[in-house]
């Protein structure tokens, strides 16, 4: 009995003594299965009733996107750099030579012209321009109805007698320009040289066969240098509104007859012409 007790006590001892052997940990892994639920709408082409208006929607169909490369095949449009046409308008004329006789009004006129026009650059064009004018007369000298300053009788260098008659400054004025024009957008400044010759008459009484019989005509066939400057604006492709203001040197005024060694006007001022014009130009050529 007491060996048992013993064997037991050294048992129990021998346990707490003897170290315990150590866990082993386990590393675990744990797999989640994640599933994502996507959701696609598709559109259907459904009838509706609004108001009784049958209404039917597109259909909408599934399409594979591809890509794709396409050749664009671009042209330039060139616009034509040649062109031509019409243009009239009126205008209102100041000479200073006549001054004295109109009180300084001016004349009133019309006129009508055609123009030829070439494109330099982008944005200038080279114009040509002839014009005709018709001036109304603000002054009328009549030397049968009343007594003015040129009536009398005048001789020419060979001593043949003239007899005043009639002198106005009703005329026709023959004009030529040659001005550079900048388009930007609508509006269309432009500044150049010019030409023109004034029709200027005065009536005389001339002798035919020895006798003071005849009417004729003495003219002037002077040409003056000017320069003119203004703006286009193009209301339409081929319609625009032109204002230009136009000034011309008169060195004298002349007027002679061929068929007369004579001139009535003897002196050397120089007078000065100036014009300003409204007018519409339309453009012919295509």
């Amino acid at each position: 009995m007491l060996f048992r007790t013993i064997i037991f006590i050294f048992t129990i001892l021998l346990l707490q003594i003897t170290p315990a052997q150590k866990r082993k940990i386990d590393t675990v892994y744990v797999y989640e299965k994640v599933i994502v639920y996507d959701t696609i709408y598709f559109e259907k082409a459904v009838e509706s009733r609004i108001n009784g208006v049958l209404i039917t929607l597109p259909t909408v169909k599934n399409q594979m996107l591809e890509d794709r490369v396409f050749n664009v095949k671009k042209t330039k449009t060139k616009g034509n750099s040649f062109q031509y046409g019409i243009e009239g308008g009126i205008g209102f004329k100041n000479s200073s030579w006549a001054r004295e006789l109109t009180n300084d009004q001016q004349q009133f006129g019309e006129n009508l012209g055609i123009w030829i026009s070439s494109r330099i650059t982008t944005n200038i064009h080279l114009m040509v321009s002839a014009n005709v004018y018709r001036w109304n007369s603000t002054f009328d000298l009549d030397g049968n109805k009343e007594d003015t300053y040129l009536n009398g009788f005048y001789f020419t260098t060979d001593s043949q007698p003239l007899l005043f008659q009639r002198f106005n400054n009703k005329h026709f004025e023959y004009t030529a320009q040659l001005k550079l024009l900048y388009e930007w957008r609508k509006f269309r400044p432009f500044a150049g040289f010019a030409v023109n010759r004034n029709n200027y008459k005065m009536e005389f009484l001339v002798p035919e066969n020895d006798v003071l019989n005849k009417l004729d005509d003495f003219n002037s066939k002077q040409f003056n240098i000017g320069f003119s400057f203004g703006l286009q604006y193009r209301i339409l492709p081929k319609i625009l509104i032109t204002a230009d203001y136009q000034q011309f040197s008169l060195n004298n005024i002349s007027l002679k007859n061929s068929s007369f060694d004579f001139d009535i006007f003897k002196t050397n001022n120089t007078f000065a012409e100036r014009k300003l014009n409204l007018g519409i130009s339309y453009s012919i050529s295509r």
